[in-house]
């Protein structure tokens, strides 16, 4: 690949570590300035309507192979120019009018009274589906070997629900309407299945396996789950209102991974845990917070190691690499980290190898 030389072997290290596995060192994406940047001597100005910025395909393209060609991706990063339309934009899909801000998106209510609900059906004229697909095949037709396309950021169940009846009235409906809450639920994951297995097919067309918008790529099909919305509720309504709706993700798909946000999400962990095919989990642990690999979080990291999860800790700072590796289970354990020069990266790289094979002897 052009903006990743060791390709084939990074895709070997993803499936050792899917499988609870690793090859001589733990999986760590490594990002930095390049050196040598890549030839790119394409320009192009941001456009002026914040929509196009979004989702014009030439600029969208543009954007992220000018920020590939000055980047050195080390151990697994690898560039992937996923389809970004917003978190849990399948919501925009089935009514939703998204709200554009340069760095940010959000989704608009769409029932206000569970009277206007009148059930959710495909439709395969939806503007923002059509968008999405859109920007998914550019993105392919230009790939030629240069990059990795990413499934758009569909979003988990629950919080594809909470954005057409908003938050605060979700809140309340779990107790006034549940009946309805799961009804609307219940549409919405079978609409999830068919726009994500539309875009896999089209994704298969010109690629080779699968990532998304956590960067990690699988020669199977896979998806981050999640639901954010759970941070505001009891384990009692947890399980009642979403843990089956994971679990059928997880049984259809060939690999999940639970995007667990931030410590209100934390009461739910041992249910979480008990998803059978869930592969792994990965720890973000929010804004002001300590970063994921910090040892606050050490009891719940290990809990998840124990359960038998891989486990992914994003956004370590370079220096705490080694601690990080030698207090948790190298296997099944994938790290991010950038640091300023590539030679930095290439030297954390040769580090984290030797600081493998040792926690590993410890370990017998």
């Amino acid at each position: 690949m052009l903006y990743k030389e060791d390709w084939e072997e990074t895709k070997k290290r993803y499936e050792q570590w899917w499988n609870g596995e690793i090859i001589d060192r733990v999986v760590i994406q490594v990002t930095a300035n390049r050196k040598n940047p890549v030839k790119y001597e394409k320009e192009m100005p941001k456009p002026a309507d914040v929509v196009k910025m979004w989702s014009d395909p030439e600029y969208f393209i543009h954007k992220h192979e000018k920020k590939f060609a000055k980047t050195y991706f080390g151990g697994e990063s690898f560039p992937n120019l996923w389809i970004d339309l917003g978190p849990g934009n399948m919501a925009t899909f089935i009514g939703s009018e998204p709200g554009y801000a340069e760095s940010t998106v959000w989704f608009n209510q769409v029932y206000k009274d569970w009277s206007e609900f009148k059930g959710l059906k495909y439709d395969p004229e939806n503007k923002w589906w059509k968008i999405t697909k859109e920007l998914t095949e550019r993105a392919l037709n230009e790939m030629e070997d240069k990059y990795q396309v990413g499934i758009t950021d569909m979003g988990g169940i629950t919080d594809i629900a909470a954005s057409l009846r908003d938050s605060q009235n979700m809140l309340v409906d779990l107790f006034d309407f549940p009946e309805k809450v799961m009804e609307m639920q219940d549409q919405i994951l079978k609409l999830w299945f068919v726009y994500y297995f539309e875009l896999e097919k089209l994704l298969a067309t010109k690629m080779k396996g699968m990532t998304a918008w956590m960067g990690i790529w699988s020669a199977k099909s896979w998806f981050p789950i999640q639901c954010d919305f759970s941070s505001m509720i009891s384990p009692e309504m947890f399980e009642k209102f979403v843990l089956q709706y994971l679990e059928a993700q997880s049984n259809k798909l060939d690999r999940t991974i639970y995007h667990l946000d931030g410590q209100g999400e934390l009461p739910h962990l041992d249910m979480i845990l008990g998803i059978k095919k869930l592969n792994g989990i990965q720890w973000v642990s929010g804004a002001g917070k300590p970063h994921p690999g910090h040892s606050t979080w050490y009891p719940h990291l290990k809990k998840i190691q124990s359960a038998g999860k891989n486990l992914v800790l994003q956004g370590i700072p370079p220096e705490d690499v080694e601690r990080v590796i030698n207090n948790l289970n190298p296997k099944g354990l994938l790290l991010s980290t950038h640091t300023e020069t590539e030679e930095e990266a290439k030297e954390l790289l040769r580090l984290t190898k030797i600081w493998t094979e040792r926690r590993l002897k410890e370990s017998l």
